[in-house]
């Protein structure tokens, strides 16, 4: 899911007719009534987290937490590959991130972790690649690789995905060069033939990655999302595409154009969405996350998918200390909470859950994820969807 990970790291001429978003955040009442049931009752959330399919439509049709495959199943395989996307599906993910979308030199949305492709293909094994290796400003951050904007869908679909941190995930290295990097496209058609296939809806959370940058080459990221989603027959209300950016600028166009749940990542409390940074907005995340900045956000999307350390702050050592009131403070204005990023490796977990030293070792997950569940969130990302399946599990029946 994102450049700003903390633990990794035109307008449309047919507007909505769900402009605004109000109406559409009534579909989220299910949810968010849940999890204040729960704290009512003293059991920190709970109530919300039944694992059950809540009565009604849309996203109100997943389970609670919902288990959502980050990148597909990119504990197991090559992050933003088909391989990826249908493993999260068979190990039980509720919802796939398929994916993140960045256009190439020729107007496609195609599905990568970031435009800079050097770590997650073999395009350095290319010669007839090597003149497009260039250094690039990309929001502030001087970035030298290859870059998706730079190569026609055709160029691309030359390459084939690697493992993006192999230190952690050898076993991953073994599907390098298996797959080809699918368009966005191709991930709507393929949505469709899971769904007929397994005979229940398939879910997908696609990224609008860094659409400021992308708007100032003219290739703008919202009108081509809209575009395919309208193609598609999913740009409703009901539609099971749930759309995420960490530019609030972003959602807010998207609020404009489509009908689909829509969420705001948002990244360390320090840190200022690019979008802001742009248009001498002085508002950092932690604006965004008090009691106001939650309303606004309310106003044109349905949810926020924080950083977790936002919902659980470390302390110095790396532990995970009190709980913040953002899951409240969220349910209070209409929203839901789709964390990010459960990983069972140890780098990636708290301290206090960790065992051993070694980088691709797994540690208390289960016990991480029990102590997130409890504060109410209303689902999290995860690049082992299994894990979070029966860490669910054990949560809703009080293992």
């Amino acid at each position: 899911m994102v450049t700003q990970d903390s633990q990794d790291s035109q307008e449309s001429q047919n507007s909505s007719p769900h402009a605004g978003g109000t109406g559409r955040r009534a579909f989220l009442g299910a949810a968010v009534a849940l999890g204040a049931a729960g704290t009512a009752l003293g059991l920190a959330g709970t109530a919300g987290a039944t694992g059950a399919r809540p009565a009604g439509k849309g996203i109100r049709s997943l389970p609670v937490p919902t288990i959502i495959g980050h990148r597909g199943a990119s504990g197991y395989r090559p992050e933003h590959t088909f391989g990826s996307y249908q493993l999260a599906l068979d190990l039980g993910a509720d919802v796939v991130e398929a994916g993140d979308l960045v256009p190439t030199r020729d107007g496609h949305l195609v599905c990568r972790h970031e435009p800079e492709i050097g770590g997650t293909t073999d395009v350095a094994s290319h010669p007839e690649f090597a003149d497009r290796r260039t250094t690039k400003l990309l929001d502030g951050v001087s970035t030298t690789g290859w870059f998706t904007e730079d190569f026609t869908l055709a160029e691309l679909k030359t390459l084939r995905a690697s493992e993006r941190i192999p230190a952690n995930r050898p076993h991953n290295t073994l599907y390098n060069g298996r797959w080809e990097i699918p368009t966005f496209e191709e991930v709507l058609r393929w949505q469709d033939e899971q769904t007929r296939k397994r005979g229940k809806q398939v879910w997908i959370y696609p990224e609008l990655k860094h659409p400021t940058y992308f708007r100032k080459l003219g290739l703008n990221l919202e009108e081509r999302v809209a575009r395919l989603l309208r193609r598609h027959g999913k740009d409703g209300g009901n539609a099971p595409v749930i759309l995420q950016s960490f530019e609030p600028t972003s959602i807010q166009r998207l609020d404009r154009m489509v009908g689909n749940p829509l969420v705001v990542l948002l990244s360390g409390a320090t840190t200022r969405p690019w979008d802001f940074v742009e248009t001498g907005d002085p508002r950092t995340v932690a604006d965004l996350v008090t009691r106001e900045g939650l309303r606004e956000i309310a106003g044109y999307a349905q949810g926020i998918g924080p950083t977790l350390d936002l919902v659980v702050p470390k302390d110095a050592a790396g532990n995970l200390t009190t709980p913040t009131t953002l899951v409240e403070d969220a349910h209070a204005a209409g929203l839901i909470l789709h964390p990010y990023t459960m990983r069972n490796e140890n780098p990636f977990l708290p301290a206090n859950f960790r065992k051993g030293t070694g980088p691709d070792a797994y540690g208390d997950v289960f016990g991480a994820y029990k102590a997130y569940f409890a504060t109410g969130i209303d689902g999290v990302f995860t690049d082992q969807p299994d894990t979070g399946r029966l860490a669910r599990e054990d949560f809703v029946n009080g293992s």
